[in-house]
């Protein structure tokens, strides 16, 4: 297999733009070889197969939407408190909003790990160590609630991602007076962690 790493970080995120506009079936190494720009047959040297491919979209899409360690430490100069949690779920959404293609392929990869065992596996896993490392941020942070909180606000945002970034119109005016996607991200963090509750450090929220 060819070895170049900079060509083949290229046609991993060729194949994100692929996968996220064409969905999986428009996932083919000629479709990847068009979006780079390369000689067709280019993508075979670099991956076994579609599986293979796939696997390696999933990594560079996990490095793609990864927080900025920057705002993350920045952030974290800021109290422990519910307002802290808010800023990290805007954060999360300001990152999947300015790569939508990115986060568009990150729903493709579900649905096709549905279809093919062998992604479901490794999909899974990369997706389950993304919310156990999130679980352990909270705690370690001291942030306001506990495992519990953080699993509902992973499912109230990824349900709100999604409608947001596939079909917007569904949230408009939902809630009378309450913006999208700003204050339903405010809203969702409000309903899981109420004014009050203790925060893993023992900080009230205010």
């Amino acid at each position: 297999m060819a070895s170049n790493p900079e060509r083949r970080a290229a046609l991993v995120d060729a194949g994100v733009e692929v996968l996220a506009r064409e969905g999986a079936r428009g996932l083919t190494f000629r479709a990847v070889d068009t979006e780079a720009g390369v000689p067709v047959g280019t993508a075979s040297n670099y991956f076994t197969g579609r599986a293979d491919l796939l696997r390696q979209i999933d990594t560079r899409l996990h490095t793609r939407l990864a927080p900025d360690p920057d705002v993350v430490a920045e952030l974290m100069n800021r109290p422990r408190d519910r307002s802290l949690v808010t800023a990290f779920m805007y954060d999360l959404m300001a990152r999947a909003t300015r790569d939508r293609t990115g986060y568009l392929a990150l729903m493709e990869l579900r649905l096709e790990a549905t279809r093919r065992p062998e992604l479901l596996a490794s999909y899974t896993k990369s997706v389950r160590g993304d919310l156990e490392e999130a679980m352990e941020f909270h705690r370690t942070a001291g942030l306001p609630g506990g495992d519990e909180s953080v699993a509902v606000l992973y499912l109230a945002m990824l349900g709100l991602l999604l409608e947001h970034l596939t079909l917007p119109g569904v949230l408009e005016g939902v809630l009378p007076g309450v913006s999208v996607p700003d204050g339903l991200v405010e809203r969702i963090v409000a309903t899981v962690l109420p004014e009050g509750e203790a925060g893993q450090g023992g900080v009230d929220t205010p």
